[in-house]
């Protein structure tokens, strides 16, 4: 485990909102925080709306890959975040847990995921802004 704060964005499938919380973290923070995201049934690839999103807004998320969710990412993450996606993660002392209520871009279309993009673009400073401190 490394020395850096460190988030777990949570979704089912680990292809859209959590890989696009996950980037703009990722992004934001410019290596200051670890940065991870899973789901509990991991899809074969990342939403293709959700990628052009992202990339709409210079952020590259085409090589990511969604991930299995281990009781071991939760327990070494300090915030751990679900996406309103009904998933559960492992309960560790210690952790910050937050569910953040977002519409789901699967199915969708760029026009409907650039939304959902922007809000989680807002709640990504919020956490970044409270472990990073000015």
């Amino acid at each position: 485990m490394s020395d850096l704060p460190s988030v777990l964005f949570v979704c089912v499938h680990n292809a859209g909102r959590s890989q696009m919380a996950a980037g703009f973290l990722t992004h934001l923070a410019a290596g200051r925080v670890e940065v991870r995201s899973a789901g509990s049934i991991p899809a074969g690839h990342v939403n293709p709306a959700a990628v052009a999103a992202m990339a709409e807004v210079g952020i590259d998320i085409a090589a990511e890959t969604p991930k299995i969710l281990t009781a071991d990412a939760v327990e070494t993450s300090g915030i751990v975040i679900t996406m309103g996606c009904g998933d559960t993660c492992p309960v560790f002392p210690g952790i910050r847990y937050e569910d953040w209520k977002l519409d789901d871009p699967a199915g969708q279309g760029l026009d409907a995921v650039r939304p959902i993009r922007d809000e989680i673009r807002t709640r990504v400073e919020g956490p970044l802004a409270e472990i990073l401190p000015p």
